[in-house]
């Protein structure tokens, strides 16, 4: 914050809203090209690199699960190494470069595979350097985005916050909303105008559009360097976090002491916390002076932080621990986002037509979840929360906890929505005479996929909001990034279960030579009873929920202990923006 302070007194006409355009409109671009491009893809593999429908979705999965991932450590990086603007430059290049490449498999024909006119027939296989060429295209804008969503909206933060300036508050909760709100924009032209234009004019277009978009995200960005101010890297609280960790695993073999006398453990003069709490004692060795000689600099700060940490450092890693069994409550929910490749494949084979001179494409479906999203959260912030509050005395209304409960009930319906369905579907296909053709058309109307949508919309607006409210009102306020990193690896977590299962379902039901499950031919194959597998995982989580509920209400020395901290905060929304 020093640095950033004397950055603004040096060049007071730096930063400012005249430098918000270039980068809402840097994150608008680089967010309608990564969603154009990923919410069509898996037709595109399938296609053009004649691999199957759970074998696509794996990919994509791990894709995900790895932009996610690598938003953690761009996180760091950006903290501790090169700055935020410099990670912003980095990760647009590199998702430009894999936007270029991913361009190019659908312009050079050498660089895939023919088409396979029918799933079921034999197909000539991809070479291993079509599929490297590809996973590179995959690769670099996974580091883009690693770089890019966890320090674009922090990095207009430090355009207007100036120290001495308290009005500029007013400014940033103003930044905010027009920064979510352009997102928000922008998911939804990408999934309708960037997937139409694909559908339309062919992926050597379609895949095209998003490399101009990129481009402009670039430049944009580039263009208005010469007015940003650029803070300074300085040490990250997650590698604080790492220290506290490694720390304690190096002193394991050390006796805790029978008090908590102050002498025996690390703090800083400007410290509110003085004495470690009990539980997780053996945390506590990270920060206990073994040898005030060895283990102090003459000024009092740690000679080695990997080996001695402060005692702020072990509160915040205990805080972490605590809310890991709610945290690991969220993967299921996100599981079942993940699915989206199949409906597409479902949206496929029905009757798309909104009127009879426009035809929605397969892969635009998802613009009704994010639709539900926002009325769900418009109307709980604005309308149930003032009707709630006078009932239940929480300025919030429901409390986080029953608000994540209801999205995974929600959740759960869904699946069991989805399930039925794709019954009724699959069983008109046969009756059509249409099992051995999966791209036949089925006499059945799309718009029989929005209420599963909306669910989905719905749950995701319950259980995201109330589980990072959740994490919000039990860590201190310097650790409220870390509830939106927990966020983000949630999702990583959820992406990669996602494709070990879909992997597995797939491997399981497929032995014998029976059709899978997941069979490229949803036709032949039983998406719905994998979607009643996820209705049954979600229930049996719901029921994890309700355990893991229990155990924080009997454990109340964790919530207690913490409850100085949270003095009833409002959920910050804006650490939703992975969502």
């Amino acid at each position: 914050m020093d640095t950033e302070t004397q950055l603004v007194e040096e060049n007071p006409r730096k930063g400012g809203l005249r430098t918000m355009p270039f980068i809402i409109v840097n994150e608008s671009f680089e967010r309608v090209a990564s969603y154009g491009l990923q919410a069509n893809l898996i037709i595109y593999l399938m296609t053009y690199y004649n691999l199957t429908a759970a074998a696509g979705t794996s990919i994509l999965g791990i894709w995900t699960a790895l932009s996610n991932g690598l938003a953690i450590v761009g996180a760091i990086i950006s903290d501790s190494y090169c700055g935020r603007f410099k990670a912003v430059v980095i990760g647009s290049i590199s998702t430009l470069i894999g936007m270029i490449i991913l361009w190019l498999t659908a312009m050079i024909p050498q660089l895939k595979s023919l088409p396979c006119p029918q799933f079921q027939h034999v197909c000539n296989g991809t070479t291993a350097f079509q599929l490297a060429f590809l996973f590179s295209s995959f690769g670099f804008m996974s580091v883009g985005a690693g770089f890019i969503r966890p320090c674009s909206i922090i990095f207009g933060v430090d355009q207007l916050e100036k120290k001495g300036k308290p009005e500029n508050k007013r400014l940033v909760d103003s930044y905010f909303n027009w920064y979510y709100a352009s997102i928000g924009v922008s998911t939804i032209l990408a999934v309708t105008t960037v997937v139409y234009i694909q559908e339309r004019y062919g992926w050597k277009v379609g895949l095209g559009i998003p490399v101009i978009l990129m481009f402009l995200s670039v430049s944009m960005f580039l263009i208005g360097s010469p007015w940003y101010i650029k803070v300074k890297a300085k040490e990250s609280l997650l590698i604080g976090l790492f220290q506290a960790v490694v720390a304690a695993f190096r002193k394991r073999n050390t006796r805790l002491p029978l008090t908590d006398c102050d002498d025996y453990y690390h703090w800083p003069l400007e410290s509110e916390v003085l004495t470690p709490s009990n539980d997780f004692r053996c945390l506590n060795r990270a920060c206990m002076i073994e040898d005030p000689q060895r283990d102090l600099n003459p000024d009092g700060s740690a000679s080695n932080p990997w080996n001695l940490c402060s005692l702020e450092q072990v509160e915040s890693l205990k805080a972490i621990v605590r809310v890991l069994p709610m945290w690991s409550t969220g993967f299921m929910i996100y599981v079942t986002m993940n699915q989206f490749s199949f409906s597409v494949l479902q949206a496929k084979t029905m009757d798309r037509h909104v009127i009879p001179q426009f035809e929605l494409p397969a892969a635009s479906f998802s613009v009704f979840l994010i639709i539900a999203l926002t009325i769900w959260i418009t109307f709980y912030d604005r309308v149930l929360v003032p009707l709630l509050s006078k009932y239940t005395g929480r300025p919030r209304g429901l409390s986080p906890v029953t608000r994540m409960g209801i999205g995974l009930l929600v959740s759960c319906m869904a699946m069991a929505l989805s399930a039925i369905t794709e019954s009724i579907r699959q069983q008109k296909a046969i009756e059509e005479g249409h099992e051995d053709d999966p791209h036949a058309l089925v006499n059945m109307s799309a718009m029989w996929l929005v209420p599963q949508y909306l669910l989905l919309g719905v749950a995701e607006a319950a259980h995201a909001v109330g589980q990072i409210e959740f994490f919000y009102s039990l860590f201190p306020k310097s650790m409220s990034s870390i509830a939106s990193a927990m966020y983000t690896i949630g999702t990583a977590v959820s992406s990669l279960v996602g494709s070990i299962l879909v992997s597995g379902v797939d491997w399981l039901t497929s032995t014998g030579g029976k059709a899978s499950w997941l069979s490229s031919n949803i036709n032949k194959g039983h998406l719905d009873y994998y979607f009643w597998l996820l209705a049954f995982l979600s229930l049996l989580n719901f029921f994890y929920f309700v355990m893991v509920c229990r155990l924080y209400e009997t454990g109340n020395d964790g919530s207690s202990r913490l409850s100085h901290v949270a003095e009833d905060k409002e959920c910050d929304y804006r650490l939703l923006h992975e969502s």
